[in-house]
C-alpha cells in the first residue's frame, strides 16, 4: 500500500520520512492541497531505478539495430578485447 503524506510532513517529520524510505526501500508520495505533488525516495533505490532504465534503453536500441539488419560484434571476440583492455590497465 503506498505511503501518502501531506507536504507539511516534509517540514515536520522529515527524519521519519527519510527513515521510512531507507528502511522500507519504498517511496513516499507527497500531496499538496490534497493532490499528488512529488515523490520522496531513498537515493540508492533511485539510482538502481535509473540504472535499470538506462539498461532497458540500451537493450531496446540493440534490439532495434538487430531488427534493422545491422551486424553486431561476436561476443567472444568482444570479451577477449575487454579482458585484454582490463588486464593491461591493472
Amino acid at each position: 500500500m503506498p505511503n501518502i503524506r501531506p507536504i507539511s510532513d516534509l517540514r515536520n517529520n522529515s527524519n521519519e520520512i527519510s527513515e521510512f524510505c531507507r528502511v522500507a526501500r519504498e517511496p513516499v508520495f507527497i500531496t499538496k492541497n490534497g493532490v499528488g505533488d512529488m515523490v520522496v525516495m531513498n537515493i540508492e533505490v533511485y539510482e538502481k531505478q535509473q540504472a535499470q532504465l538506462e539498461l532497458y534503453a540500451k537493450l531496446a536500441e540493440a534490439e532495434a539495430e538487430i531488427l534493422s539488419g545491422e551486424e553486431g560484434v561476436d561476443f567472444f571476440e568482444f570479451a577477449r578485447k575487454l579482458r585484454a583492455d582490463v588486464h593491461g590497465k591493472i
